[in-house]
């Protein structure tokens, strides 16, 4: 059977365009990738980054939901520390009702921003042992019919069939994805260094529960493909660049490859780069679809999730045809 394939989108913003236009593209790369098979469509939530406009994460989903037909529109993810439930519940039932069986709730538990960022969005509670688990269950009961006779409904949101997928970039989710038998998808198009141990805990201590009976894997990684190896590499250096940038906290939009500067960074820094860029994915389709082929056998992914910063706008919907073309026959 062949995995499921997927897009995560930052909504990042490039240099010379404005947020609106940065919206219209992420209209347009939803319907191409729709025409092209791909399973879902999903937005992180990020905050204070000149580079990212995906903040108002449910919104998005709400717009592009509305400018596509069948794919699945999503959050990947919502951090659920900076909302209170109650208020995700009403949105995503809110989305649920306009556009059934078509919202994904991926939920997350780092604050997708710098902590100052943090302790506003949670009113300077800034809890340092967060109960993920108990929130998560408590986000559950909002949509149950069950919670029909509290005195604190969530309405839109009691009934919706949204299912919750577990995010993460480390192995702490991964004993809770596994706990609770949902969905598990790693972030390792930016933070791979410890992705094959996170999927090997939540393969091991994997309970089986009413939304799965078996382990669901998903691994969002960065693919930057084209028609020759060369043209794929010089789109990447604005992906690099903008790597570069968040380790040296140099926040700007996303510049063109004739712009970005990789020759004379720091041989430290090229380290940092080299690991935190070992699950991007390079090239044209023959050298890519060996790559792809050996990443997901090797670690039984049953979802790709695709990422990777192009410019180019054109050049970044070939690059989803691309990959789609390899991930359709694996």
């Amino acid at each position: 059977m062949a995995i499921k394939y997927s897009v995560l989108d930052l909504a990042t913003i490039l240099k010379g365009d404005s947020i609106r236009q940065s919206f219209e593209k992420s209209v347009k790369a939803a319907q191409k990738v729709e025409s092209l098979g791909y399973h879902r469509y999903w937005f992180s939530e990020h905050h204070n980054m000149p580079n990212v406009a995906s903040s108002a994460t449910s919104l998005l989903i709400g717009h592009i939901a509305s400018q596509t037909k069948s794919i699945r529109v999503g959050s990947g993810g919502i951090m659920l520390p900076n909302h209170s439930t109650l208020s995700v519940a009403e949105q995503f039932g809110t989305l649920d009702a306009l556009y059934p069986n078509r919202i994904d709730l991926g939920l997350g538990r780092a604050p997708g921003t710098d902590m100052l960022t943090a302790s506003i969005l949670r009113r300077g509670q800034l809890e340092n042992h967060y109960n993920f688990e108990f929130h998560i269950q408590e986000l559950k009961q909002y949509f149950s019919l069950g919670n029909s006779n509290s005195k604190v409904r969530a309405i839109p949101g009691e009934g919706a069939e949204v299912p919750i997928y577990i995010l993460g970039s480390s192995t702490d989710s991964a004993f809770l994805a596994a706990k609770l038998g949902l969905p598990y998808a790693f972030a390792a198009h930016f933070a791979p260094s410890q992705m094959e141990v996170a999927f090997e805990i939540y393969e091991e201590h994997f309970q089986p529960s009413s939304v799965l009976d078996k382990p669901y894997k998903m691994a969002c990684i960065n693919i930057i493909a084209a028609d020759s190896v060369d043209e794929a590499h010089y789109l990447s250096t604005s992906h690099f660049q903008a790597f570069v940038n968040i380790l040296t906290d140099q926040r700007q939009p996303l510049l063109p490859p004739e712009e970005t500067d990789l020759a004379n960074i720091s041989d430290e820094l090229a380290l940092h780069l080299n690991r935190m860029a070992a699950k991007t994915f390079v090239g044209d389709k023959a050298s890519l679809e060996k790559k792809l082929s050996e990443f997901v056998k090797h670690n039984k992914i049953d979802e790709i999730i695709v990422s990777g910063h192009i410019y180019d706008f054109e050049a970044k919907l070939h690059s989803y045809e691309i990959a789609s073309q390899i991930l359709k026959n694996m």
